[in-house]
């Protein structure tokens, strides 16, 4: 009993730390870095909770049952935002789900080697999520217009939208996003492994 708590205590505080994936659209000239951090913690959030849950069951699939729990949840969340005045489109969830099944993929494939769930699994999920991601960044609304109609006065000062040369990370978000997801994604995977030692 305790452990399923667990798992649906983790889905929870995966939901609330994602719900606003969708925000780079309002930081306009940080939009590809905000992209590409986001991308980092929602990778965090799947790879922890997915692979304790696949790793407790020992079942494979059931890393993409997690990954729908996370998606409806914020369907939900991001559901009451929309009903508050926010625009539709801004409703659209990160996609967790091919990044999951991935996962499963390597936990089937190596005969539920946990090094290799670790190693590949972790790997896949890193460089995938970001790329996955990039579909919410290229359907939002222009993010100028959606920043000017949908002000954020309570940006922290370390948020406020500066200057647009100065965003390093401009080039490449997705690439950036893989590169260092694919690195700490290891990690991820191996600390969820850990929660079930």
């Amino acid at each position: 009993c305790t452990h399923y708590l667990f798992i649906v205590v983790v889905a929870v505080n995966s939901t609330l730390l994602t719900i606003n994936a969708g925000d780079y659209i309002f930081y306009t000239d940080w939009a590809w870095t905000s992209f590409t951090v986001f991308s980092i913690s929602q990778t965090l959030m799947l790879a922890v909770g997915a692979t304790y849950y696949l790793t407790f069951t020992g079942v494979p699939g059931t890393a993409t049952y997690y990954a729908l729990i996370m998606t409806v949840y914020t369907w939900i969340a991001k559901g009451a935002w929309f009903a508050l005045g926010y625009p539709y489109d801004f409703i659209v969830t990160p996609i967790w789900l091919p990044s999951a099944m991935l996962l499963d993929l390597a936990y089937w494939a190596t005969k539920k080697n946990k090094h290799s769930l670790i190693l590949s699994g972790g790997v896949l999920v890193g460089m995938s999520l970001p790329l996955f991601n990039m579909v919410n960044l290229i359907t939002v609304a222009d993010p100028l217009e959606t920043a000017f109609k949908y002000p954020r006065p309570t940006l922290p000062p370390y948020m406020t939208p500066i200057e647009p040369q100065v965003g390093k990370f401009y080039n490449s978000p997705v690439a950036l996003g893989a590169g260092a997801g694919a690195v700490l994604s290891c990690t991820f995977t191996a600390l969820g492994c850990k929660l079930n030692t």
